[in-house]
């Protein structure tokens, strides 16, 4: 610090922004702490970015079947993303 090494980080001098951080769970804080530095995405982020592009398509497409097998994959992945949700609660 003496050397100044640090006077041009950035942020500096502005408070740390954790309200993502404390929006977790705090048993999973510091689990998604270390995937976050590691560049690992939850699951349930990749299930969520998955639905959303599966319902990006479905409203781009004007086939009746392709429109129904892509509710279908939305349905199954947000029943996955459900179910996960739900077991990260208890």
């Amino acid at each position: 610090m003496e050397k100044g090494e640090f006077d041009n980080l950035p942020g500096r001098g502005k408070p740390i922004d954790l309200s993502e951080y404390f929006k977790a769970p705090a048993h999973l804080r510091a689990g998604y702490s270390l995937l976050k530095n590691a560049n690992v995405i939850p699951s349930e982020m990749v299930l969520k970015k998955e639905i959303e592009e599966l319902k990006e398509l479905r409203g781009k497409t004007r086939s009746k079947r392709k429109n129904a097998r892509l509710t279908k994959a939305i349905n199954e992945k947000t029943a996955g993303l459900n179910l996960l949700l739900e077991r990260q609660r208890d």
